[in-house]
């Protein structure tokens, strides 16, 4: 028996040359399909005209690090038997590196949130980082605002970025017609967008899947033709520029007498507002942070999770899937009017160019890479996303590139995303109990 044990492990450690090479003529094959039309040809500005610049060197150099790659996994990772005692070392391996992680997650939170406060005031910390680390938390509060909708509720948005717009459009055109302050426009971007957040769940009651994800996209579509064509609102594809900036309970960020620097006997410097911009996002994103962990613990954030398992069984249990689904979509899409309103008086001028689909593609991806339901997976995705484009900003057109096979990687690797587990939302440790002495007496008698 050992010996046929023994045979059968030397056989799934068998490799096929041929099968080998067919596969790595293929990835050869689709390298230069994708590669050759990406990377070898290149246009560039020239006196007269475009130029075309030929770099099949290049192109070459990329086609080859696939086809190694893509041998090395035979080498490595396909050459291994799946029986029984690989599954059990997995097993084994995840949970001690779960117990390894366990004390490192609880240091690793009250670690972040000290980091987020002395960021601005750091000495290697300039404008630059400033508005990056902005950008950063405006990405994970809207990454929090849409993982109620996905990761929560169970339904997939692709157009998140609408409640996005209408927060922002919002608080420019109340700003603007009506002269009201941010401290005003704020909650009622968020309100607005809690509106439009209902209208677009009513008619997506009964849709679920791939349907309701296209319905979801051409309601973000929607969004931006109308905020692009009806020029005498909107300004059209001219936008609105000259929103008012926020002033901190008054006093405004400029220089002179009875301004922010003046009445706290500062120098004057244009960083005072960028950092009180950063802490306001930050305020925003721990608010957003604390309602939803706190509505998750309520009966509402238990009934998006049941929704989210099992929508049938939901309907079943008595619970009126339409109130949760609509509760779902507001509680989103108020988040991201707020988000909104925050990019409109930050940026100081907004256009339809600035909610496009590819931004609700990166909130979802920053949700799905970082774990559905996860608060910190969300942080740690946004952070390794939004910092990443601006690392290699240098690197042109290859920045995309590098970072989709990032994501490819990652999604195989980590395929429920980098945060996949996370605590329930309500412990049954008495009814555990119970049955447990249930079963010690039963096997008593």
């Amino acid at each position: 028996m050992a010996g046929e044990t023994s045979q059968n492990g030397a056989a799934a450690r068998r490799l096929d040359p041929a099968e080998i090479g067919k596969d790595l003529g293929v990835t050869a094959l689709l390298g230069l399909g994708i590669f050759g039309s990406t990377i070898a040809f290149k246009t560039e500005t020239a006196t007269g005209g475009l130029t075309l610049v030929l770099r099949f060197e290049m192109a070459a150099y990329v086609i080859a690090a696939v086809v190694i790659g893509r041998l090395l996994l035979w080498l490595t990772v396909w050459r291994k038997p799946h029986g029984q005692e690989q599954t059990f070392a997995s097993g084994v391996l995840k949970k001690r590196a779960a117990e390894w992680f366990a004390p490192l997650g609880k240091v690793a939170v009250p670690a972040m949130l000290l980091f987020a406060i002395v960021f601005p005031f750091l000495p290697t910390t300039d404008r630059y980082l400033l508005d990056l680390g902005i950008l950063i938390l405006t990405y994970i509060m809207l990454g929090w605002g849409l993982n109620i909708v996905v990761g929560l509720a169970g339904l997939l948005d692709l157009g998140y970025v609408a409640f996005y717009a209408v927060g922002a459009y919002s608080y420019a055109l109340l700003a603007q017609y009506f002269g009201l302050s941010f401290w005003i426009c704020l909650p009622l971007a968020g309100i607005l967008a809690a509106f439009w957040g209902v209208i677009l769940g009513f008619p997506v009651l009964r849709l679920r899947g791939d349907y309701l994800a296209i319905v979801t996209l051409a309601f973000g579509e929607i969004i931006r033709v109308v905020l692009l064509n009806w020029y005498q609102f909107t300004g059209g594809p001219d936008g609105i520029s000259g929103i008012p900036r926020p002033s901190f309970f008054g006093l405004e960020f400029k220089r002179g007498e009875g301004h922010f620097a003046d009445f706290f006997g500062l120098d004057y410097s244009s960083l005072h507002r960028i950092i009180f911009l950063y802490f306001l996002i930050l305020i925003l994103a721990l608010i957003t942070n604390f309602v939803t962990i706190r509505l998750r613990r309520l009966p509402i954030g238990r009934a998006w999770e049941a929704l989210r398992e099992d929508e049938i069984a939901c309907r079943s249990l008595g619970l009126n899937t339409t109130s949760v689904k609509l509760t779902a979509f507001a509680t989103g899409a108020m988040f991201a009017g707020f988000a909104g309103s925050f990019f409109a008086t930050r940026q100081g001028f907004i256009s339809p160019e600035s909610f496009t689909f590819i931004e609700s593609a990166l909130i979802l991806a920053i949700v799905v890479l970082g774990g559905m339901g996860s608060q910190i997976g969300v942080v740690i995705a946004s952070v390794a996303m939004i910092g990443g484009f601006e690392v290699f900003r240098e690197a042109e057109q290859y920045r995309m590139l590098i970072f989709g096979l990032a994501m490819v990687i990652i999604m195989i690797w980590r395929p429920r995303g980098l945060i996949a587990t996370r605590e329930p939302s309500i412990f049954l440790k008495q009814r555990k109990a119970v049955s447990a002495d249930m079963v010690a007496q039963g096997e008593g008698h």
